[in-house]
């Protein structure tokens, strides 16, 4: 496998800390990784490595209305360009989606068809809390519909204690999808304990056929 993409079921749902986490893992296990966001909206000033990224807009929004209130258009061959780019040179490509799954970026085309055009295996990230069994399989569904390869489910958890509710999220989502827990992300401000409890999540990952 040479690269991944990060997807979730909401907006805010912890992509951007499993992308991080990963690309640790991976460096600290000897891999040439790098990570990618194709499509970068809601602010005015962009990290160094986000700047590099396809495209990048200001306004935060989902990436068709971004662009549209730039007066631009996004190109997915541009985007497939630059990836199989970093695929050369890289052991590993940690993509992440923006949004939830079924984000659009023109009015016809979504983001998630664009990973699977590039036979991409998805990783998706859960929000651990009241109404993510729907969000979860209404996802799932739509990846399935694509035939797209599923790594599996990484749950994050929102609240700083889990209740009754965040304990069973897991358990009926397994049992009613058939798909792989990778594991449950505690709610923590701590970037080592994160990375601590992330490690036995990277080796799953890393060692997914």
């Amino acid at each position: 496998m040479k690269a991944v993409f990060i997807t979730g079921t909401d907006t805010g749902v912890g992509k951007t800390t499993v992308t991080g986490l990963l690309g640790r893992f991976l460096l600290d296990n000897g891999h040439r990784a790098v990570t990618q966001k194709w499509i970068q909206t809601g602010s005015n000033k962009f990290p160094k490595d986000i700047a590099r990224q396809p495209y990048t807009f200001k306004f935060p929004a989902s990436p068709h209305l971004a662009a549209r209130l730039e007066r631009k258009r996004i190109n997915k061959t541009r985007i497939k360009k630059s990836f199989l780019f970093l695929k050369d040179r890289f052991d590993f490509i940690i993509i992440e989606g923006i949004g939830g799954a079924l984000v659009p970026f023109n009015g016809k085309d979504l983001v998630i068809d664009i990973a699977k055009e590039l036979d991409i295996p998805a990783l998706l990230v859960v929000a651990n809390k009241l109404g993510c069994i729907n969000h979860t399989l209404l996802t799932i569904e739509a990846m399935k519909r694509r035939n797209m390869k599923i790594i599996g489910i990484i749950f994050n958890q929102l609240g700083k204690k889990e209740n009754i509710i965040s304990k069973d999220n897991p358990r009926i989502i397994k049992k009613l999808t058939g798909e792989r827990v990778l594991g449950i992300l505690p709610f923590s401000k701590s970037k080592e304990l994160l990375y601590k409890r992330f490690i036995p999540i990277g080796e799953k990952i890393a060692g997914w056929q």
